[in-house]
């Protein structure tokens, strides 16, 4: 069975047609979009084959199926093996006038629920930046005086003392590059918006990657080719995505994968701040089968300060979400043991918008 109605098509929300027998008879292109499943491998499938749900549902399921009743299931984590898993609400409905079918409706809450929070800790964000780049600036003075202090003494020392000042010395040169990179994180350019082809910025993202800190890795293109472009900086995209690729690289020492994903996803919309809904349909997502994030600091890794390496800054990811929000972006991340996704989503460039070439 299928439905023909030119509604079915139009629905913003992933719908799937479920027979008696639990096949999917019928999708519609926002359930195609969010799976990452095309309708021909979705077609005569077993639904939980295809969408993978982060709860027991196949019995209370079969019960309201039998019944002719709704369920309700909010609150899961829902994905399929072609995509990470989002934090969505559920609803079976029977479809009337059929014997045992049902709709399978899927309604995403990951973005709406965690954009409040991401704004939020943007804003800290900045806060903690701007006072880090006072503190940089007040502190890099002293250091000095303390390091020319230091090199002054060891003229007059003997060779086991002169050990203390040149660790002084060092530690203090160490401290400085740090201070450095605080005061260049709060200096950053606003963004220069124009007209960017994503797949011109991954692909030099890529080649960057696979002759310096990646070249252990194996580094795997999955592109969407029709992807219209997108409204950001080139270069500080360009930034963002070495960024990325650089912390999965470091995360697999001994070598993996690293996949780099792009797709549609019409149905995806964000409530900012002021209240307007933005539509950031444009996705990219930098794959890799690492360890993971540690589950205590996943919710904070684009916080600044806050680093999952022993000597990190804290600052990358943190420079990765600002640059992303200051272009109308956003970025989430889920992690588990031999998955980590990275995902961006961006907004479609206007038709009239300046274009920046990814060569330039």
């Amino acid at each position: 069975m299928k439905i023909d109605a030119p509604l079915w098509y139009s629905l913003p929300v992933p719908t799937l047609l479920l027979s008696p027998d639990d096949m999917i008879s019928d999708s519609n292109p926002a359930a195609e979009n969010f799976l990452n499943l095309s309708s021909k491998s979705l077609l005569g499938a077993l639904v939980w084959d295809k969408v993978m749900i982060d709860a027991p549902l196949e019995d209370a399921y079969a019960r309201a199926r039998d019944r002719g009743t709704m369920l309700s299931v909010n609150d899961v984590d829902v994905g399929s093996g072609e995509r990470a898993p989002m934090h969505c609400n559920i609803q079976f409905a029977p479809l009337q006038g059929s014997d045992g079918f049902m709709l399978m409706m899927i309604s995403p809450r990951e973005i709406a629920d965690r954009i409040t929070q991401h704004a939020q800790s943007t804003k800290a964000a900045k806060s903690a930046i701007g006072m880090a780049e006072m503190l940089a600036h007040e502190i890099k003075n002293p250091l000095a005086g303390i390091t020319g202090a230091a090199q002054l003494l060891s003229m007059n020392l003997s060779s086991e003392d002169q050990e203390l000042t040149d660790l002084i010395v060092e530690e203090s040169r160490r401290v400085v590059k740090l201070l450095e990179q605080v005061e260049q994180f709060g200096n950053l350019r606003p963004p220069l918006l124009q007209s960017v082809n994503i797949h011109d910025v991954l692909d030099r993202a890529r080649q960057s990657a696979a002759v310096g800190f990646g070249a252990h890795m194996l580094l795997v293109e999955d592109y969407d080719p029709s992807l219209p472009h997108t409204l950001a900086d080139g270069d500080q995209l360009l930034q963002v995505l070495l960024n990325l690729l650089k912390n999965a690289s470091q995360a697999c020492k001994d070598g993996g994968v690293i996949r780099l994903h792009s797709y549609y996803e019409p149905s995806l919309r964000v409530r900012r701040a002021d209240g307007t809904i933005a539509r950031l349909p444009l996705q990219i997502e930098i794959i890799d089968d690492g360890p993971g994030l540690p589950p205590d600091l996943a919710p904070h890794i684009f916080e600044p300060f806050v680093s999952g390496r022993e000597n990190g800054t804290g600052l990358g990811l943190a420079l990765v979400s600002k640059l992303i929000s200051d272009v109308g972006g956003w970025i989430g991340v889920e992690s588990t043991p031999g998955r980590t996704v990275f995902r961006i989503s961006l907004p479609v460039a206007p038709k009239d918008a300046p274009y920046q070439s990814g060569e330039d």
